[in-house]
């Protein structure tokens, strides 16, 4: 409680004290008497400044929710991803193992990636099955996360500068991709880092390292982060063992704790549970890499810009003052270390993660350099440039959003669904409930639900009842003949070829 009371001092202007004068009695115009009460009730009816993380929170909710559903209701599936989470948490929601035969038949995702925490969601799909509450999930898991960047950006640098800075994070690129991306696990690490962070800068330590540890439930590459946060915490503690605050040696050793418990859970997630619930065939570096090495495969401009695009928007490179960023490091590190080109750039949903980090960084430095009542922190120049640092922000991000997903929403296209995608959901409702299915992207998220879908070529030796392609860019000239190459035991003739997709059933 104490560095909550030296954070809040710092930040407000101190309260004169003491005996005050009595200033003679004054004659008030009987107009201004009449608007008196007025602008006192005005004042007694402002909104308490506690709601407006969770007000700005809900304004996310309702964009993050739009963009995803009106993608969705036009058939713009992006990945597999949606319907192998889909696939799962229908296995939790009907309390079952989380089987994904998008993976092949009978794949655990466990197995795969170890992700029990979407198990959350499973309730809600019970009640809701289709792959649309996973994307409302998303939304929610998102929107939550600028509860916490607001509330403490507005803790440290005021109310109207809290804001700023939550917005520009609602509306930073790396979420913005992230919610244009289907559906992934790294939704419930987003709030699950701000949270613990923001706790980190208002000295709630037991509270930083409880949000920390639930990160080894969503991947198990967090178990890293969760070192960096025990980093983060020890070092941040030490301050407090210096001035000689009470237990902060306590506090230290408790992080110490939670950096082993991260290294020690990511050890024992990849070494053992995974490949436990993969079976025969799992290979650690193939799993990691994809290519069997840890060889770095990013050219090295590419790799700079993405880290500027990462710094940049969020506070140019202040965020660099603030022993927050550590947590930032794992992240970059494996993605750069990947053989895959996806992970390397700005695109898809890899940099959520790094933005309520980078966010909260700059805001950390920002508190430091421009508060008041701590001394001089750097030159007069730059104090003045972190007071703007907010609105430059949330400028930065607005300037963004007309080249990010976001802006899509603006154009009447978004909320209509065209005559080829209307006669494409006609086409696989030809697929009658029950039956097994063989697709690709396109159809997986209208099957997955009251079906069970394979991936094209990764059924087991299994002949499905039916085959669905999305063939909009006519890839596919001849359906019966692939159907061919892909059964040659079975025969399958054309039922549907509408909206660009093709449905074929086993005879």
């Amino acid at each position: 409680m104490d560095g909550d009371r030296d954070s809040a001092e710092a930040v407000l202007p101190a309260q004169e004290s003491g005996p005050r004068d009595i200033a003679p009695p004054v004659r008030v115009h009987p107009a201004a008497a009449t608007t008196a009460p007025v602008a006192a009730a005005g004042r007694r009816w402002r909104l308490p400044a506690r709601l407006d993380p969770w007000l700005l929170a809900t304004g996310f909710l309702a964009l993050y929710a739009a963009l995803s559903l009106s993608r969705y209701r036009r058939m713009e599936t992006m990945s597999w991803d949606l319907g192998i989470f889909e696939q799962a948490v229908r296995g939790y929601a009907h309390l079952h193992a989380p089987v994904a035969d998008l993976k092949g038949p009978g794949f655990d995702v466990l197995g795969d990636h170890f992700s029990p925490i979407i198990a959350l969601i499973a309730p809600l799909y019970r009640l809701f099955p289709t792959s649309a509450t996973l994307l409302v999930a998303q939304a929610l898991l998102f929107a939550l996360s600028v509860v916490p960047v607001t509330g403490a950006a507005a803790r440290l640098l005021g109310r109207g500068r809290g804001l700023a800075v939550g917005a520009a994070y609602g509306l930073s690129w790396g979420v913005q991709r992230a919610v244009d991306f289907d559906f992934h696990e790294i939704a419930f690490a987003v709030p699950l880092l701000a949270f613990s962070l923001a706790a980190v800068l208002r000295r709630r330590w037991r509270t930083a390292m409880g949000w920390a540890v639930s990160l080894v439930l969503v991947k198990e590459d967090m178990g890293a982060a969760i070192v960096m946060i025990g980093a983060v915490v020890w070092l941040r503690a030490g301050h407090d063992t210096v001035r000689g605050t009470k237990g902060g040696g306590y506090v230290r050793t408790w992080a110490l704790g939670l950096a082993a418990f991260g290294a020690v859970a990511s050890a024992w997630e990849v070494s053992w549970l995974i490949p436990a619930f993969h079976g025969p065939g799992y290979d650690a570096l193939n799993h990691i890499n994809g290519d069997g090495t840890l060889t770095s495969h990013v050219p090295p401009a590419t790799a700079l810009r993405t880290v500027l695009w990462i710094l940049l928007p969020a506070g140019g490179l202040l965020a660099l003052r603030s022993p927050l960023l550590l947590v930032v490091l794992p992240t970059l590190g494996w993605r750069f270390l990947s053989y895959y080109p996806e992970n390397w750039g700005t695109a898809w949903h890899y940099n959520a993660v790094l933005m309520p980090v980078v966010f909260l960084a700059a805001v950390d430095c920002a508190a430091v350099i421009g508060a008041p009542g701590r001394g001089r922190r750097g030159p007069a120049w730059l104090r003045s440039w972190v007071r703007a640092l907010p609105a430059m922000m949330l400028g930065a991000a607005l300037a963004l959003c007309t080249q990010l997903p976001v802006a899509g929403l603006t154009h009447r296209d978004a909320y209509r669904v065209d005559g080829p995608t209307r006669a494409a959901k006609k086409a696989l409702a030809e697929i009658p409930d029950g039956a097994t299915v063989e697709a690709n992207v396109g159809p997986l998220s209208r099957l997955v639900r009251r079906t069970t879908v394979y991936w094209v070529g990764q059924t087991g030796g299994l002949a499905p009842d039916y085959l669905a392609f999305e063939n909009r860019s006519g890839w596919l000239q001849d359906p019966a003949g692939y159907a061919l190459q892909l059964h040659p035991e079975a025969r399958y003739s054309l039922v549907a070829d509408a909206g660009g997709y093709l449905v074929l059933r086993r005879e």
